[in-house]
């Protein structure tokens, strides 16, 4: 499955002039963990919850704060047709567990996360959980 099937092709972003108390609060009100910092359609950025919680720490006013002082700049991107097994390599190369993900121009197509991963990988163990059922009637975990 490619990893575009992944995630939701709906990804929220910003620019980098947006200010860290709108990102907040777009968080909050879309209910995701991240948003992506997009120029010309393509991820040049990216912010987390986590990211926005520890720059309460750096910085005196955070409302004032632009998204570009806290945001990871450069994120690790993942093309959308790469099987969805290139993610969990990704994952262990970059250490991180949201990618945005692009097509063969680098314009955003959509953003994956570990817990896409997992989730897809679950429904295929009961895939095969079903088979093994199915073949083996006597067998049972």
């Amino acid at each position: 499955m490619p990893v575009g099937n992944l995630g939701p092709d709906d990804v929220v972003t910003a620019t980098r002039e947006t200010k860290l108390e709108e990102i907040t609060e777009t968080l909050d009100s879309e209910s995701v963990g991240a948003i992506v910092i997009t120029e010309d359609e393509s991820p040049v950025g990216i912010i987390t919850d986590r990211d926005a919680a520890l720059a309460i720490h750096q910085h005196d006013d955070v409302g004032s704060v632009s998204v570009e002082e806290v945001m990871t700049e450069d994120p690790a991107t993942i093309q959308e047709n790469e099987e969805a097994i290139e993610m969990s390599r990704a994952i262990k190369e970059h250490n991180v567990r949201r990618f945005p993900v692009v097509d063969e121009n680098d314009t955003l197509t959509g953003i994956v996360t570990l817990d896409d991963l997992v989730a897809t990988i679950g429904e295929q163990l009961e895939n095969v959980s079903k088979t093994i059922e199915t073949q083996s009637p006597e067998y049972s975990p």
